[in-house]
């Protein structure tokens, strides 16, 4: 009798540990993604260090160039690694693999909306600092729940987080 018991709980030990190995290979265990090259957490922003960066099918030089980004500091999205070559997207979706010595840990992000109020405080009911243009580029610094401090050229202030591209609606920067 004890031999079955024992035998009917490996069983069980077994298929439980069965089941988390399928839940963890299949990422329903893994809600924070990283990685496999960088153990950087996916997907995660980042913006083009160079005035050009050539985005390609596949991650090496042999793969057809499909377009060039041309605009230094755009904020990219990383979605994928491989070896040197980082999976991006743009804000319109558009994406590729873009070697990584092309794109910099610096913070930027896009600003959507034309005539966009930048504010002294993170409050609308706060005087405006400045207007910002549909597509302007900003730099990213500090972020609570719903505002972002940001700058660009001569203007800051705090934007809602809504009307950025660039961060993540739960990230938070002090």
């Amino acid at each position: 009798m004890t031999t079955k018991i024992g035998r009917m709980f490996c069983g069980i030990s077994v298929l439980f540990l069965a089941l988390i190995l399928a839940a963890t290979s299949s990422g329903f265990a893994d809600e924070n993604p990283r990685g496999s090259v960088t153990n950087l957490p996916l997907p995660r922003f980042v913006s083009l260090k160079a005035s050009e960066g050539n985005v390609r099918r596949g991650p090496s030089l042999a793969h057809k160039i499909d377009w060039v980004f041309k605009h230094r500091n755009m904020p990219l999205q990383i979605v994928g690694e491989y070896g040197n070559w980082r999976r991006i997207k743009d804000r319109d979706g558009a994406g590729g693999w873009m070697h990584y010595s092309l794109l910099s840990g610096s913070r930027m992000v896009i600003i959507n909306g034309d005539r966009t109020p930048l504010y002294i405080l993170a409050d609308e009911k706060s005087k405006k600092s400045a207007e910002a243009e549909d597509g302007a580029l900003a730099k990213l610094e500090d972020c609570s729940l719903h505002w972002c401090f940001v700058r660009a050229d001569n203007a800051k202030g705090w934007i809602p987080k809504s009307a950025l591209w660039g961060v993540d609606e739960d990230e938070i920067r002090n």
